[in-house]
């Protein structure tokens, strides 16, 4: 019997995957990114990077954080749901970050890869907060307590306006933004199956 508050165990291995993954990307240097992270359609872009982007991470802090993140919103998530449809709001998630980074790198004509799990992650924040609206998240900086609602919203709108105006050069604000349309649509479509 899991004890409350316990991890479920396709969070525990998909923490794992992505640890595994980083030490094969640090073993593996420049050849793994060009090959597993995701590229723009003129860069090098294959179809499977779509989803292997989002095992590989820049950094030993860009892996902490992302995990954080999934380990922080996942919890509840993969208790609430079940093992299967967790996996699929995450993967959904990760390949329409994905296909919103493609898109976007594309026609910016840039020629830098994409990699980390935070457009998952993002899709798994966006859930969070439509499962669990009313439940207090404390941010780190500032430590302000607010509804779940209330931070995805004000996260989202932060998203939008740093992808826009281009000001944080380096992150994937509409990767973001992509996981989190992705896991909006997978609840609605779920959401319309219940009510049938």
């Amino acid at each position: 019997m899991r004890q409350a508050g316990a991890m479920p165990d396709v969070l525990r291995w998909l923490i794992v995957a992505n640890c595994v993954a980083f030490l094969f990307e640090l073993g593996g240097g420049a050849a793994t990114v060009a090959v597993f992270a995701l590229w723009p359609l003129h860069g090098g872009f294959m179809p499977w990077q779509l989803f292997s982007y989002a095992f590989l991470h820049a950094s030993l802090l860009h892996l902490a954080v992302n995990m954080f993140g999934l380990w922080m919103f996942g919890r509840e998530l993969a208790s609430r749901l079940g093992a299967v449809r967790f996996l699929r709001l995450y993967g959904v998630s990760v390949l329409s970050a994905g296909a919103m980074q493609v898109l976007v790198t594309s026609l910016a004509d840039s020629v830098y890869p994409t990699v980390g799990a935070s457009g998952g992650v993002f899709g798994l924040l966006l859930a969070y907060a439509l499962f669990f609206p009313n439940r207090i998240v404390l941010l780190l900086f500032p430590p302000i307590p607010m509804p779940a609602w209330l931070f995805v919203t004000l996260y989202a709108l932060l998203e939008l306006a740093l992808g826009v105006t281009g000001s944080e050069e380096g992150v994937a604000h509409f990767a973001h933004l992509g996981g989190m349309v992705g896991s909006y649509l997978l609840l609605r479509h779920w959401l319309r199956q219940a009510r049938r």
